[in-house]
């Protein structure tokens, strides 16, 4: 009996702690600059623990193809105009289409979070702490990073899309008309 009471505490406490994580990241959604601030800060202090600790290369290599892997993610349409249509309206008579990520920015900051927040737990265990040459590691990792972002951009150029907007366009005022009265 005590084994069920315990597993039935064990998953209320599971329970409340996933509603809590869940509040939160329900008030922070509409805080943009906020959360990527805090992810920059995590990742900070990720860096500075690597640098200190002068190890877990492999981690952090995997931390960044996991985190270059969100990024395309982020960068693509969620339908691929090459497999599932037609191209992006060029014309005034064409039908207006918004660009719709493939993964959306939240998820993309959430998932990023995670990541940089599980890299940092695994310093903590010298079992991760594989010995590599981490000049290796960096160099392919850059080679992976041009390659994949020159293959993505030339996608946009294309397929005529810019995955990144800036607000809503501000129009200059225009001549003012006179009263003739």
């Amino acid at each position: 009996m005590e084994s069920g009471s315990s597993e039935n505490a064990l998953s209320r406490l599971g329970r409340r702690l996933n509603q809590r994580i869940q509040y939160f990241l329900d008030k922070s959604s509409p805080h943009v600059s906020a959360r990527w601030i805090c992810l920059l800060l995590a990742l900070a202090g990720y860096v500075a623990r690597v640098w200190y600790l002068r190890g877990f290369y492999i981690v952090s290599y995997g931390l960044g193809i996991y985190n270059l892997n969100l990024l395309l993610g982020f960068i693509t349409p969620q339908f691929d105009p090459e497999l599932e249509g037609p191209e992006l309206p060029t014309k005034a008579d064409e039908e207006f289409r918004p660009f719709v990520r493939r993964l959306p920015e939240f998820k993309f900051w959430y998932a990023s979070i995670k990541s940089i927040l599980l890299g940092t737990g695994m310093t903590f265990f010298s079992v991760f702490d594989v010995p590599v040459f981490w000049p290796i590691l960096l160099l392919y990792w850059f080679v992976l990073f041009f390659v994949t972002m020159k293959r993505q951009i030339r996608h946009m150029i294309k397929h005529r899309y810019l995955p990144f907007t800036f607000g809503k366009k501000k129009y200059g005022k225009g001549p003012v008309a006179k009263d003739s009265k």
